[in-house]
């Protein structure tokens, strides 16, 4: 029996508790190839998300927000769960509700991915196309216009609002976080969505560790290719989301971050999704201005969902990338 199956038949005996079991807990990787040109003393991390159940970062929200529901009451039998998405989070409810018996609604802009679409169809949930042109915000529109129409038939999840989702990451992500980098952790990097990655992370990081920069980054333009992420100025704006609360908020233009996530392919072997891309553009701003330090963004899921994207895939990789990155990034 080599290491690996030892760990495996461990892993079999132990975790029987079902898939709520296996959110969190990610991997945190270490960026290197992409980092060339930083000083020594400043190093990059990414948390690799697609490592939970459903594959992203919205099973740690999506759980608790779930759970919480349940123990309070308001999640009901014979009542369907409803909210809108852009697809990560549908697919994370999608995924427990399947698991837990909980009927699923979703709205969703038509634009958002065919894989996603195919996944979610998959997994059983029940999927009502609002307008692409008003991406996640006409999903939002479209569910709360449900929620108030059959409050018998719906529950309406409202991830948007929901403190639950903060607090999942206050709860896991943050201390996750702390303790794989044994709180040398000078920077946190995250993109705003629903914002709960932010907040959540973000408020539990500075109660333990008071000079550490929270920094935001989000799309540079209300039209803009980055799924899951708002451009907060002309979006609808969460109820959990709190713009004073970051240090620094970044803007990252679309063209860049699928640079940066086909860049992350060729030389990390990290095949991931778009956000991320936008992610590690916007780490590496901050890298830029640092002599020393230790900063960790979040990779909110892999590129399967992306693999329609062909001219995305399959764009040549500019010679000397790597060597030119840190020039270029400043």
């Amino acid at each position: 029996m080599t290491l690996l199956d030892n760990r495996l038949a461990e892993s079999f005996c132990v975790r029987e508790d079902g898939l709520a079991a296996h959110v969190g807990n990610t991997p945190l990787l270490p960026l290197r190839r992409a980092t060339f040109g930083l000083p020594q003393a400043v190093k990059v991390f990414a948390k690799a998300e697609w490592f939970n159940p459903s594959g992203s970062v919205k099973d740690r929200p999506a759980l608790n927000i779930i759970q919480t529901a349940l123990a309070n009451g308001d999640l009901t039998s014979g009542k369907r769960l409803l909210d809108s998405t852009s697809g990560n989070m549908g697919i994370a409810y999608a995924t427990f509700g399947a698991a837990l018996g909980i009927s699923v609604t979703l709205t969703i802009p038509a634009s958002a991915s065919p894989e996603r679409f195919a996944i979610l169809r998959a997994l059983g949930a029940e999927l009502i196309l609002t307008d692409p042109t008003e991406g996640s915000d006409g999903a939002i529109v479209e569910a709360r216009k449900l929620a108030i129409e059959k409050p018998d038939l719906y529950w309406y999840a409202n991830q948007y609002n929901n403190p639950a989702n903060w607090q999942a990451h206050y709860k896991t992500t943050g201390p996750e976080i702390l303790e794989q980098t044994e709180s040398r952790i000078t920077h946190f990097v995250a993109g705003l969505g629903t914002s709960g990655t932010l907040m959540g992370t973000g408020k539990y990081l500075r109660e333990q560790l008071p000079d550490v920069r929270i920094i935001a980054f989000q799309p540079d333009a209300s039209f803009h290719g980055l799924e899951g992420l708002k451009h907060m100025p002309t979006a609808i704006k969460p109820g959990i989301y709190d713009e004073s609360f970051a240090d620094e908020t970044l803007e990252v233009r679309t063209e860049e971050a699928r640079a940066m996530t086909l860049r992350l392919a060729r030389e990390e072997g990290l095949f991931v999704g778009i956000s991320s891309g936008a992610a590690m553009v916007a780490a590496l701003r901050v890298a830029n201005k640092l002599k020393d330090g230790v900063i960790v963004t979040v990779f909110p899921d892999s590129g399967d969902k992306y693999l329609s994207d062909v001219p995305l895939w399959e764009s040549p990789l500019p010679v000397g990338a790597a060597l030119s990155l840190s020039k270029r990034e400043g």
